[in-house]
């Protein structure tokens, strides 16, 4: 009631503010800020050793490793255990490389922040293949015949659905060639 009664009176209401938040984001973007905690947790300062693990120590030994967790001294954040999980036919040849991987790891964070490697045999999860994706569907050209006739369509929606079934229909008539 009081607040019919203001806009009577000869206030105008409060204008419409969008909630806060800011705008849309990227999930990858939030990945990093939301694992961060559980990261931590699991004994890992940066996130980023498990995300770029193959980058750290190359395609190769990544198939075959991944990090389980880093342990510092109580206090400090040098001189750290680092626990890898490795497959189990591959343990001798991990351990004959460990220099290398100190030394890899260690050159990422840019100080002497791993001075043991503990090796677990253990199941694992293969790094995510990061070939170039395949552009969506939109960004494909639509054949000259069938485009001319969709540009008359006012209905941006049905416009957008006939777009995607005639470049569908373009891709089918290019494969058959």
């Amino acid at each position: 009631m009081e607040r019919d009664r203001e806009t009577k009176k000869g206030r105008s209401p409060k204008p419409y503010e969008r909630p806060r938040g800011g705008p849309a984001r990227q999930v990858a973007d939030l990945v990093p800020q939301i694992g961060r905690a559980a990261f931590r947790r699991f004994g890992f300062v940066q996130s980023s050793v498990v995300t770029r693990w193959p980058e750290i120590v190359g395609p190769q030994h990544a198939k075959i490793c991944s990090p389980e967790a880093i342990r510092f001294p109580p206090g400090e954040k040098s001189e750290g255990i680092l626990q890898l999980v490795v497959l189990p036919a591959h343990a001798p040849l991990i351990q004959h490389v460990i220099p290398e991987i100190m030394e890899r790891v260690n050159r990422f964070f840019g100080y002497n922040a791993v001075s043991r490697v503990k090796l677990r045999q253990g199941v694992v999860q293969p790094p995510r293949d990061e070939s170039a994706p395949k552009a969506p569907p939109s960004l494909k050209p639509i054949p000259m015949e069938l485009g001319d006739s969709l540009r008359d369509i006012g209905d941006p929606e049905l416009r957008t659905v006939l777009e995607s079934l005639a470049r569908s229909i373009g891709a089918k008539e290019e494969r058959q060639k």
